[in-house]
């Protein structure tokens, strides 16, 4: 049986689900709370957050700045990695609640704290990342999910309201929009409400870091991106952090309304989930990414890599970043990553990312051989022949054995 905390950190963002849960701890537990707060480039006032915290009861708040390291140790190693999920999902939520919660450990550490918290819902997928990512850093630690408590009886949001005005804590006057959003650095989702319906086109109205591609500027816009092993590290050859290179690119490329994605996925608890997603850097750096490696990385090497893909981005959306398996992969992303050092050049248009160019010091691609003009014997055009009729053997086998049916 768990013992009664007397300390707890909060994972809060200020808003209305988990200042109503910190003051719910606070009279749950009689405990002291101590709210942590992620900074992973949300574009929230921090500052009032944590003002906030600290009115609605919360003993201290903490606000850790983890954008360099979030951009640098997880969107980009995700990216390198070719993780896509499903086919669509650039993973901007799920790779970000790993390193919330490593930070959220971090403070249970540093303040002595006796159980850690989250507002994450029983149905979604973040209450699994947050504490498979816990108890990786700290096996036995005690973790309270308010939505999941017997205790909890605030299961709406007129409820919540109700409570928050009961405790004195600050409601938004205007009306909710009718669906939620979490935002980083790599992106801002929507899902429930009116987007419940998968039929229902969400209102353009929502849509915050993209512009209208149909009211997107009416000439194209060219952008090159460097690479070094695999990272970006430059655009338009100016170098810069991780954090504001991403920063830029989602400026450079939500003014050409690119990045937006309308998807129903598969939740790791089982259920298909509706979410529209704005990720315009990301799909800009993924594009671009991908062109460097097509002149830089070998072709059996690439192929392994992309057959390794979708299971990271699964190891990634179910929240198994800090696993043996995932250390695994990482290493083999890697190595074969040590190559691909070059420059992309996109042509940004109307919503659409298209790759015109890619360049490299060390690549693969020969023109001499690859041209279609006389190459000057680089290429025996004869050596086709044994190598076709090789690769016809089993079929020429099949045929004569009496196997093959024509269709």
């Amino acid at each position: 049986m768990e013992k009664q905390p007397k300390r707890i950190v909060l994972a809060y963002s200020g808003g209305l689900d988990t200042s109503v849960i910190l003051r719910w701890l606070i009279e749950t537990f009689n405990a002291e709370v101590i709210a942590y707060i992620a900074d992973i480039g949300q574009g929230e006032e921090l500052e009032l957050a944590r003002k906030k915290a600290l009115a609605t009861g919360a003993v201290d708040a903490v606000v850790k700045d983890l954008k360099r390291e979030f951009v640098r140790d997880f969107v980009f190693k995700a990216m390198r990695a070719n993780a896509i999920y499903e086919g669509c999902y650039l993973l901007g939520t799920s790779i970000a609640r790993p390193i919330i919660a490593k930070g959220q450990v971090e403070v249970y550490r540093e303040k002595k704290a006796d159980a850690v918290a989250h507002g994450a819902t029983g149905k979604g997928n973040d209450q699994v990342r947050f504490e498979l990512t816990c108890m990786a850093f700290e096996p036995s630690i005690q973790i309270i999910a308010p939505w999941r408590d017997p205790r909890w009886t605030l299961n709406s949001r007129e409820k919540m309201i109700a409570y928050a005005e009961k405790h004195g804590i600050p409601v938004p006057v205007s009306k909710s929009k009718p669906y939620s959003s979490d935002r980083n650095l790599l992106h801002i989702s929507f899902e429930g409400g009116i987007l419940e319906d998968p039929w229902m086109e969400p209102p353009e109205d929502m849509f915050v870091l993209t512009t209208d591609p149909t009211k997107a500027p009416d000439s194209p816009e060219y952008v090159e991106i460097d690479f070094v092993q695999g990272y970006p590290k430059a655009v338009n050859g100016k170098e810069m952090e991780p954090e504001d290179l991403l920063a830029y690119l989602n400026e450079l490329g939500g003014k050409h309304g690119i990045g937006r994605v309308d998807m129903v996925e598969n939740r790791f608890v089982g259920m298909k989930s509706r979410g529209v997603y704005e990720t315009p850097g990301g799909t800009l750096l993924y594009s671009a990414h991908r062109a460097v490696e097509s002149i830089t990385m070998d072709r059996e090497v690439m192929l392994l890599r992309d057959q390794l893909s979708p299971k990271i981005a699964q190891l990634i959306y179910n929240g198994f970043w800090f696993s043996p398996e995932m250390e695994a992969l990482n290493k083999f992303v890697d190595e074969s990553q040590k190559n691909v050092t070059g420059t992309a050049r996109l042509k940004l248009y109307k919503g659409s990312c298209i790759v015109v160019g890619r360049k490299a010091e060390k690549t693969l691609y020969d023109p001499q051989i690859s041209t279609f003009e006389e190459d000057a014997g680089a290429y025996n055009q004869a050596d086709a022949t044994g190598f076709i009729r090789l690769n016809a053997l089993r079929l020429r086998v099949r045929n004569k054995a009496g196997f093959f049916e024509e269709k």
